[in-house]
């Protein structure tokens, strides 16, 4: 096949010049718009603008610039087709065998704080979007090309001229994909400039980002997708600094991990296992925080994933060395503990290259599959609703007290409910998770506890339907409970704990995470 004509448009002018160079030492014409033939005139590479091409200028301050027969028409009209080949002929209109576009950077700009609402809509790409599709359409008889990545590829297979259908057809297949997603992000952002409650559609576009060797079972497929546009900010951006291939069930944990640990301003450790914590705690080190995370509960931290929000040091790394893991999950590692850690071969060293102290960001939306739909709601990210909690005994709790019910709730909202988490000194004691009766869940709380529950506080992420849970709790020593209230029997369960002698808090926010 010829090629003989390129349209090149492009908001991303990455490696443009060895392109446009590339191209036209195989002899093919260049028509461009705008900026991006400016650029190629500056750097010696011959091309002709697409005003002088049509015979018409841009027009409504750059609105209107390809949208015209003489380039639809080149795109579109298929080789094959006399009757296409005479149109062409009798409007003087030229073949156009390459298009290579991408298009204005909305997200970008609409990322942008403080951003005027028309300064957004300005970058909504009409004439890009409209090449692509053409092209695309056309795939039979036109390359298109939407990823500057794939220049190399183009300029390489040109000069073999061994561009097949079949290569044709998957960078079609790339385009549409490319403008799908944009069409998406932009209607997205629209949804949210206009409704009034959840929109009555979502526009998810995910791009693979890493294959998986299976899913959470080996007779599973999986990969990890990350979405794209606007949502980026929802995807937990990482980097892998050691060990072997990250596995689906992995990347589950790795995410609970860093989802709790960033709840926490103060040098934190969180320890998970099956999504669960198994080790919690806050204090002035992160090595110091490491070694009480751990003491919450030995044996189940065999094998699981640890998450920090400060730098992993060398002090740090000796203490993880001891105990087997099967991920750390960190903001950063120093050069001595990635040496150290390393020598792990097993051990997969993750780097998130967000803080993890950054609180979880609002407005984002979380989608869950089930066998009758999509469900998509909200983000939990509510982290202090002990500030506004109504003290209901007789007894009020002290500043320490409240200090550990704000860390146990903190740990609860992220543990399987039903939930009952005990905790002492910012350092989590016990946790009774994922259980069919709330009293369960309190007796396995005070089961797990290797540190022992006098003294402790008690939190729960809804409420007591009985005073038998909470009888649990007083049994064992613990002196303060937070949960949100709400039953019928609150009244019964507030006497309890009056009779009991323990302080409790409704906090009026419930925590169920299923």
């Amino acid at each position: 096949m010829v090629y003989s004509r390129a349209l090149i448009s492009v908001s991303d002018k990455t490696g443009m010049e060895e392109l446009g160079r590339g191209l036209a030492d195989l002899g093919i014409g260049i028509l461009s718009t705008g900026g991006t033939a400016r650029l190629l005139k500056e750097k010696g590479v011959p091309v002709t603008d697409v005003a002088d091409y049509t015979g018409f200028p841009e027009m409504l301050d750059g609105r209107v610039k390809t949208l015209h027969p003489k380039i639809h028409g080149g795109i579109l009209a298929m080789r094959g087709n006399s009757s296409h080949m005479k149109s062409l002929k009798e409007h003087s209109i030229g073949l156009i065998d390459i298009v290579i576009v991408n298009l204005y950077p909305f997200s970008a700009t609409a990322r942008k704080k403080d951003v005027a609402f028309d300064e957004v809509v300005e970058m909504i790409d009409i004439g890009g979007p409209s090449m692509v599709r053409a092209a695309s359409k056309n795939f039979k008889d036109v390359v298109v090309i939407v990823d500057p990545s794939d220049y190399p590829w183009l300029l390489s297979h040109l000069k073999k001229n061994d561009i097949t259908a079949e290569d044709r057809l998957r960078l079609a297949a790339k385009a549409f994909n490319h403008t799908a997603a944009y069409d998406s992000v932009i209607a997205n952002w629209l949804n949210a400039k206009t409704a009034k409650d959840m929109p009555g559609q979502i526009h998810v576009t995910l791009d693979r980002v890493q294959s998986m060797r299976y899913g959470e079972n080996p007779h599973q497929q999986a990969a990890l997708y990350a979405t794209s546009g606007l949502d980026q900010h929802r995807d937990l951006r990482f980097g892998q600094r050691g060990g072997k291939e990250l596995s689906y069930n992995n990347i589950v944990d790795m995410s609970s991990a860093y989802e709790l640990v960033r709840e926490f301003r103060q040098p934190a450790c969180i320890i998970i296992k099956h999504t669960n914590p198994c080790g919690a705690a806050v204090a002035g080190s992160i090595p110091k925080a490491y070694e009480l995370a751990f003491g919450t509960d030995p044996l189940s931290s065999y094998g699981g994933i640890c998450g920090f929000n400060g730098e992993v040091d060398d002090a740090t790394a000796r203490l993880i060395a001891d105990t087997f893991y099967e991920v750390i999950v960190a903001p950063s590692f120093s050069p001595a503990a990635l040496e150290m850690l390393s020598k792990k071969k097993n051990l997969r060293l993750i780097e998130v290259d967000r803080g993890a102290a950054d609180a979880p960001g609002d407005g984002q939306l979380e989608l869950h599959d089930t066998a009758f739909g999509v469900l998509v709601q909200t983000r939990d990210t509510l982290s202090d609703e002990l500030k506004g909690s109504k003290v209901v005994t007789r007894r009020t709790p002290t500043e320490g007290e409240m200090k550990d019910m704000d860390f146990a709730m903190k740990v609860c909202k992220h543990t399987k409910s039903n939930t009952i988490i005990v905790a002492r000194s910012l350092q989590l004691i016990g946790v009774g998770a994922g259980q069919m009766s709330r009293v369960d869940s309190a007796k396995i709380a005070i089961m797990k506890s290797v540190l022992g529950t006098k003294g402790a506080v008690g939190a729960s992420d809804a409420f007591f339907p009985f005073a038998d849970g909470l009888k649990v709790l007083a049994d064992a020593g613990v002196t303060a409970v937070a949960q949100p209230g709400g039953s019928i029997r609150d009244q019964e369960v507030i006497r309890a704990a009056d009779e009991a002698g323990i302080a409790m808090v409704f906090t009026g926010v419930r925590h169920f995470k299923h």
